[in-house]
């Protein structure tokens, strides 16, 4: 008898111990999130925070980007015990690098919620952190001022009629240039990314990879080519040189932000800049007329994605919490009115307030898109093989029958 109890006391005190062993297991379950985006990292700390609050399931952001380099940063974090559970990629060339590190989702309900889910092969395997998009932003007033209406920027004709008005008013109007474009060292991701972007989509039916893939596989097409030169040229020409050649991002946001431009090359992730700095002008976007022909579009994607580290001990936390964002008011509120964003989701019934963010939900509205693709080439082409050939142009280093042909020759090194 006292055997029987002896033992029975033990296995309480066995059972005991695993149950606290699993309590403590379940206590220290943690999602971990490394992302990108400067500019709502307090704002998406903040969120979960409140997530943590409600479910017990604490999660944890961490921030890299702007001038720290997202990706060496992440390569650092995996490299060490401190992988995260979520990250962030961008397009097919993130996916080429992070591949043997990423898991999927499946019959998560925010993926019949977008057309924006990244897809491999077939499998979900990215979440779309927002819609974003770019194309010629202007200020209303100014481009009012200047009698110049907005219908007729679709063409590079009509830009160049624009562009000239604006010259011979600058005096009139107190700008220092037509636009606020940037191509030194700093601002190579507006170059050779979003700036390219003009020649891989504009005017081709969204979705149509025609251009990239014959980048991909090492083939300029040279009479696009040749028309895109124009663009760059037509934006190097009226464009403040200082900005243009020295400008960081404060600089060129800065010289639109203060009505010293009249347009800016950005896109509607500057809103949380310009609302931190009070500016309260009436704002839209123009189409870029990035080729020859007539544009009635802007860049329109989701150009970063929310992914599941395939070897996390919390993937069922990480997908909770993403879909919980998808799904639930609390998150709809913190995209759209606390981190300035344009969700991708359908359900999400809150309208932007941030004025280009604004804009764009009645782009993505009217279906007028070209396709995001710059993130598709190979890695490092866009900032590092094509950005110091924009900065050699804008410098006046080379002409512009030079450029064209550099960039096709290093498309040509993608054989």
């Amino acid at each position: 008898m006292k055997k029987s109890l002896a033992l029975l006391l033990v296995l309480m005190l066995v059972g005991a111990m695993f149950a606290g062993c699993a309590g403590k297991t379940e206590e220290a379950k943690e999602v971990v999130i490394y992302q990108n985006k400067v500019e709502i990292g307090e704002q998406l700390t903040a969120f979960a925070a409140a997530y943590t609050e409600e479910t017990g399931v604490k999660v944890t952001i961490k921030t890299s980007g702007g001038d720290s380099p997202y990706a060496e940063a992440l390569k650092a974090e995996f490299q060490s015990d401190r992988q995260p559970d979520i990250f962030v990629i961008e397009g097919m060339g993130g996916y080429n690098t992070w591949a043997d590190k990423l898991g999927t989702f499946e019959g998560d309900e925010w993926i019949d919620l977008t057309a924006l889910e990244f897809v491999v092969d077939g499998k979900v395997i990215g979440f779309p952190v927002a819609v974003e998009a770019w194309g010629m932003a202007y200020n209303v007033d100014l481009l009012n001022k200047a009698g110049i209406d907005p219908a007729t920027l679709t063409s590079q004709a009509g830009y160049k009629a624009a562009f000239e008005k604006i010259e011979s008013m600058k005096a009139e109007l107190g700008v220092d240039s037509a636009v606020a474009m940037a191509a030194g060292p700093d601002m190579r991701w507006v170059t050779g990314l979003h700036n390219f972007n003009g020649y891989l989509s504009a005017g081709l039916p969204y979705g149509d990879t025609t251009v990239i893939d014959k980048l991909n596989n090492g083939e300029a097409d040279m009479d696009r080519l040749t028309q895109y030169a124009d663009w760059v040229e037509l934006l190097f020409q009226y464009a403040d040189k200082s900005v243009l050649l020295t400008g960081n991002y404060d600089a060129q946001v800065g010289q639109f932000a203060t009505g010293k431009s009249v347009f800016i090359h950005q896109g509607n992730w500057i809103d949380p800049w310009l609302i931190s700095n009070g500016v309260t002008f009436p704002m839209a976007f123009a189409p870029h007329a990035s080729v020859a022909g007539e544009f009635d579009s802007i860049f329109i994607g989701a150009p970063s994605f929310y992914v599941l580290n395939k070897d996390s001990a919390s993937t069922q936390e990480a997908k909770d919490f993403l879909n919980y964002m998808a799904t639930n008011e609390k998150g709809h509120a913190y995209m759209v009115n606390e981190a300035k964003m344009v969700p991708a989701f359908t359900n999400v019934t809150l309208t932007p307030d941030a004025p280009l963010s604004a804009d764009v939900a009645k782009w993505v509205a009217s279906g007028k898109a070209y396709t995001w693709l710059q993130n598709d080439m190979p890695d490092g082409f866009g900032m590092n093989t094509l950005g110091p050939l924009y900065e050699s142009f804008a410098k006046g280093d080379i002409d512009k029958q030079t450029f064209i042909d550099q960039v096709a020759a290093k498309i040509a090194e993608n054989k």
